[in-house]
């Protein structure tokens, strides 16, 4: 069975040509941002010339493209869900020799990247793909794509405990909250909970929980958007489906159109405030 793959041909005007930073995330070389910044460095050329400016359009099926003088080739887009083991690392280089994700995928051509991150001690639901800008995307804080996550913890939160999850706690580095905080079940002294955010920081679940007198025995992600782990075994992946795929493209779309909580107005959506009241006043 191939890879799945729901991507439409790169967007090209009525020349065949394409904005040279969208072929190489398209490569599977990152963000459009990172492959500005590749661009902008003087690290890529075409057809043997440097290439500075953002604005240099290109036809990837005639003309030779290279980063660091590798030649790209546009790939398949590929999909996975893994369920990542502790001790493995989402990073494709570690001094330390340590396993990574990528280690985990030893047949396939793509160059291949996690969308975020889980750090080194936690587990469970992980995407895995060659498709950069759909990656960028899933990850960045601006689309606040929901992830749920299975905690084991030492003692038993009360609800003034989740209350206050759900609140916030302030942090050097920012306000750390769940949108969601449920306890599932007990364990003796210890219980599981099911905590759900629109964004992830470094160790916000375990720096939020120990702030809070509760220590992290382990901890799982369960669900990313609309996709679940389900019985993947852990280091074990599978291919996404189609509709998989769609639902996250979707929810990208959706998201971006949904003004965000909290979200002050802006000075003219306050004066149209303004005038829609005057004028019902006056009526």
């Amino acid at each position: 069975m191939p890879p799945a793959s729901t991507t439409p041909p790169l967007a090209a005007d009525p020349n065949g040509l394409i904005r040279l930073q969208k072929v190489l995330a398209a490569a599977g070389y990152g963000s459009r941002r990172h492959c500005e910044e590749f661009i902008q460095a003087g690290r890529v050329t075409v057809d043997g010339d440097v290439v500075r400016k953002l604005g240099r359009r290109v036809d990837p099926q005639q003309q030779k493209i290279q980063l660091d003088g590798e030649t790209i080739a546009l790939e398949r887009k590929v999909y996975y869900i893994l369920n990542k083991p502790t001790g493995c690392l989402c990073t494709h280089r570690d001094p330390a020799g340590r396993k990574r994700v990528i280690d985990l995928f030893p047949g396939s051509k793509q160059r291949l990247f996690t969308v975020g991150r889980l750090d080194e001690n936690s587990e469970g639901l992980l995407l895995v793909t060659n498709d950069g800008e759909f990656a960028n995307r899933l990850a960045h804080p601006r689309y606040r794509v929901a992830r749920t996550y299975e905690v084991h913890v030492a003692g038993l939160p009360t609800g003034e405990t989740l209350k206050k999850m759900r609140e916030g706690l302030r942090f050097s580095d920012g306000l750390f909250r769940v949108q969601r905080a449920k306890r599932v079940r007990v364990k003796g002294k210890s219980a599981v909970l099911h905590l759900t955010l629109s964004q992830g920081r470094n160790r916000e679940i375990r720096r939020l929980l120990a702030r809070l007198g509760h220590k992290v025995m382990k901890l799982r992600r369960i669900q990313f958007g609309p996709l679940k782990l389900g019985r993947i075994k852990v280091g074990d992946h599978r291919e996404l489906k189609p509709q998989e795929i769609r639902q996250l493209q979707d929810l990208l779309q959706r998201d971006l159109s949904r003004p965000r909580q909290g979200r002050k107005p802006s000075g003219a959506a306050k004066r149209s405030k303004r005038k829609s009241m005057m004028k019902r006043a006056a009526t």
